[in-house]
């Protein structure tokens, strides 16, 4: 019985990480179970003592959806971050959404092209087909993995179609060329709406609107929402139009809408998320730091160029030899280790976008071959990072 009480205490002050299949990993642990699973991703909300005075506001108000003083102060936090009046800031139900709101509010014609990436997440090209535009899928920088606005420019001379807007995506938080876009949206008869969705951290006001996501699994979290920053005041009202059925200022609907607002719970969430955004993104940092020293001089390994340095995200993205991907991916399973192709093959792969078109992508087609999503989350203990990196090198280092 004394052993019982000694063990139940031991195991007392241990912090534990919950898997995703129920399993318990004591923080303090120095060598890890090779059957433990550690989850690719674990996100983390708010605690609900940090939520409860903004439920508390909640409660005494009665208000609960429909632009409540939850969501005005969202708004203008939102606003003061990205350093322009809360006007030109539109929440939205979630990102994705918030991506064909946009294309909408900006009066792209329906029909033409939106140029985006082959590099990027299905809900870029499904928010396009939701704006009535046709995806139109190209390759990206090798270094940055993104569309740059001089890629950009190339492809527009070899356009299969009017080109009525331009998306551009932060892949996995890694910032776009602000002015660069700014330049081209001003130079071409095209929209830019960058989708930003995990750039949380290094998005910045630009183009005509900017969309970065809430959701449970990005750095900055409602649990589900987005918002939008627009770069006039007009397009913010169009936005927050078509999300509330069409009414602006009466309750007459004056376009075609629908609802999608961010209710006052959400907000409650996300404002408690940004009372602890410093300790939020320090532990990202660490995470991102710690992956660096536990992945330096391994022979052609690269994490995202600035990531952990100006930049953090929710997942951490390694760049691998030729070759070494699904050998990776077997041993880091067998050390009970989550991994993820978060992107797969690129949008040119899934089926519902068969019929879009595209250009080559060789570029993409390697990314898909060669990057593979590690766990990270805000407090994944270090002693999983340097056994990663340990696979990481035994594979990769052969």
């Amino acid at each position: 019985m004394a052993f019982l009480r000694a063990s139940w205490n031991i195991l007392e002050n241990y912090e534990f990480i919950a898997g995703t299949m129920g399993d318990a990993v004591p923080r303090a642990w120095r060598s890890w179970p090779e059957d433990v699973r550690i989850p690719v991703a674990r996100p983390r909300l708010p605690a609900a003592s940090d939520v409860m005075p903004y439920l508390e506001r909640i409660d005494a108000s009665r208000w609960y959806s429909n632009g409540g003083p939850l969501v005005c102060e969202l708004e203008a936090r939102i606003a003061q971050r990205f350093g322009v009046s809360s006007s030109r800031v539109a929440l939205v139900a979630n990102a994705t959404t918030g991506l064909t709101l946009a294309l909408e509010a900006l009066e792209v014609p329906r029909g033409t092209l939106c140029m985006m990436p082959a590099w990027t997440f299905a809900a870029s090209a499904h928010a396009a087909l939701a704006a009535g535009l046709i995806p139109w899928f190209v390759d990206v920088d090798e270094r940055t993995w993104s569309l740059t606005p001089a890629l950009a420019r190339n492809f527009l001379r070899e356009a299969p179609g009017t080109v009525g807007a331009i998306m551009p995506v932060a892949p996995f938080g890694y910032p776009v060329d602000a002015e660069g876009w700014d330049e081209l949206d001003a130079a071409e008869e095209c929209a830019v709406v960058v989708d930003g969705a995990a750039a949380f951290d290094s998005a910045r006001a630009c183009s005509r609107a900017v969309v970065v996501s809430l959701h449970a699994t990005k750095v900055l979290s409602a649990g589900e929402g987005g918002f939008v920053v627009c770069r006039d005041a007009d397009t913010a009202v169009g936005i927050k139009a078509r999300a509330n059925f069409g009414f602006s200022g009466s309750r007459e609907a004056c376009i075609n809408a629908t609802n999608a607002k961010l209710s006052e719970y959400a907000a409650a969430v996300a404002l408690a998320s940004l009372d602890g955004w410093e300790r939020r993104r320090a532990g990202f940092r660490r995470v991102a730091q710690e992956y660096a020293a536990a992945l330096h001089g391994i022979p052609g390994v690269a994490l995202q160029p600035g990531y952990g340095d100006e930049w953090v995200s929710a997942t951490t993205n390694v760049s691998l030899p030729n070759g070494c991907i699904d050998p990776l991916e077997d041993a880091l399973s067998a050390g009970g280790f989550g991994h993820r192709r978060w992107w797969g093959d690129g949008l040119t792969a899934h089926r519902a976008f068969s019929n879009c078109p595209r250009t080559r992508t060789a570029v993409t087609e390697r990314l898909s071959a060669t990057v593979l999503g590690v766990p990270c989350w805000e407090d994944l203990p270090n002693d999983a990072i340097v056994r990663i990196g340990e696979t990481v090198r035994e594979v990769c280092g052969r």
